[in-house]
C-alpha cells in the first residue's frame, strides 16, 4: 500500500472490533503509528476486557505495522487524557484522533430509563469529546492535526434509539464546532456517517439497502487523515460500499417577517403558506416501511 499517512501517529477508539479495527488496520497499512483503543465491552456497554484492544496490536504487529493498546473508557477525562497522551509518549505527537467508539441501548423514548440514556450519550458524545479535547491542545501548538467523529444517519431522528440519535446529532455539531475554533490552528474536524456491516448493524430490522464493509468506511477515514484532506473541515459524509456523499450545511431554508410584531392569530395565517415546512425525510420512510410490514413484506430502508 502508499505510505498515505506515513509517519503520523493517530489514535482510534472503539478500534478493537468492526469498523474501528478496520481503521486501525487500514492507518497502519497506510504508514501511521496508531493507539488502538477499546475499553472491550459488548454492544450494550457490558463486560469490558483489556484483551480485545491488545489483539489488535498484535495483528498491526504482525504485519510489519508499529501499535499500541489502550484499555481505557473514553467517557471519562481520564480516558480520553490517557489516549492522547499515549500517543505522545510513545510516536512523539498525536496527528489524527479517530472517535469510533459506541454502544446502544434501545427503547422507546416514553420508556427510556436514564440508566439507558446516560451510558450512550457518554460513551459517544462525551467520549468524542474527551478525545478530542486532549488532542485539540496538542494540536494547537503543534499548528495542525486532524479530527475525525463518527456520527450516523440516524442522527436525522429515530424510533427507538432516541439516546444514540441525539448523540450522533451532538457529535455533527460538536465537529462543525471544533472546524470553526480550530481552522486558524490548521486543524481539521470532520464526521463520518458510515453504513455498514458491523456488531451494531446485525440487528437492524429491515433491509439496507445500501450497505458495505468497514473496510470501505477505513478507506475514507485514511483519506481524510492524510495530507491530501487538509483543506476538507466541517463536513458530514457518508460512506455506504460503493457510495460516498456529503450531508448538507445547516441553513435556513424560508423566513417571514410581521409588522408589529407575532401574535398567535398571525402566525396561524402566515406560517403555514408562507415559511411552511421542511419534510422529514425519516418520517416518509418510516410510513412507507409501517405499509410494507402491513403487507406481510421486510421493510427496505
Amino acid at each position: 500500500m502508499s505510505g498515505f499517512l506515513q509517519g503520523k501517529a493517530i489514535a482510534v477508539t472503539g478500534a478493537g472490533r468492526g469498523i474501528g479495527r478496520a481503521v486501525a488496520l487500514a492507518a497502519a497499512a497506510h504508514g501511521a503509528r496508531v493507539v488502538v483503543n477499546d475499553y472491550g465491552v459488548g454492544v450494550d456497554g457490558s463486560e469490558p476486557t483489556s484483551e480485545i484492544a491488545a489483539a489488535v496490536v498484535k495483528e498491526i504487529g504482525a504485519a510489519g505495522g508499529e501499535a499500541v493498546a489502550v484499555a481505557d473508557d473514553v467517557s471519562s477525562m481520564e480516558g480520553g487524557e490517557r489516549i492522547v497522551r499515549t500517543a505522545v509518549e510513545t510516536f512523539g505527537r498525536i496527528d489524527g484522533v479517530v472517535c469510533v467508539a459506541g454502544i446502544l441501548r434501545e427503547r422507546m423514548l416514553f420508556n427510556m430509563t436514564e440508566q439507558e440514556w446516560d451510558p450512550v450519550i457518554a460513551t459517544h458524545l462525551k467520549g468524542t469529546f474527551t478525545v478530542f479535547r486532549a488532542a485539540s491542545a496538542l494540536m494547537r501548538k503543534q499548528g495542525g492535526g486532524t479530527l475525525i467523529g463518527f456520527t450516523s444517519g440516524n442522527h436525522q431522528g429515530s424510533v427507538s434509539q432516541a439516546n444514540y440519535s441525539a448523540a450522533k446529532g451532538g457529535i455533527i455539531s460538536l465537529v462543525r464546532s471544533a472546524a470553526l475554533g480550530l481552522h486558524k490552528y490548521g486543524v481539521t474536524a470532520n464526521c463520518v456517517a458510515p453504513v455498514a456491516r458491523t456488531r451494531m448493524s446485525a440487528n437492524v430490522p429491515m433491509e439496507l439497502t445500501e450497505i458495505g464493509e468497514p473496510e470501505d468506511v477505513a478507506a475514507l477515514v485514511v483519506y481524510l487523515l492524510s495530507d491530501a484532506a487538509r483543506r476538507i473541515t466541517g463536513q458530514v459524509y457518508t460512506v455506504a460500499g460503493p457510495k460516498i456523499a456529503v450531508w448538507a450545511q445547516p441553513r435556513e431554508l424560508r423566513a417571514g417577517y410581521a409588522d408589529g410584531g407575532w401574535t398567535p392569530e398571525k402566525i396561524a395565517a402566515f406560517l403555514p403558506g408562507t415559511v411552511g415546512t421542511d419534510p422529514m425525510p425519516m418520517l416518509e420512510r418510516l410510513e412507507a416501511m409501517a405499509e410494507a410490514a402491513a403487507d406481510g413484506q421486510r421493510p427496505n430502508a
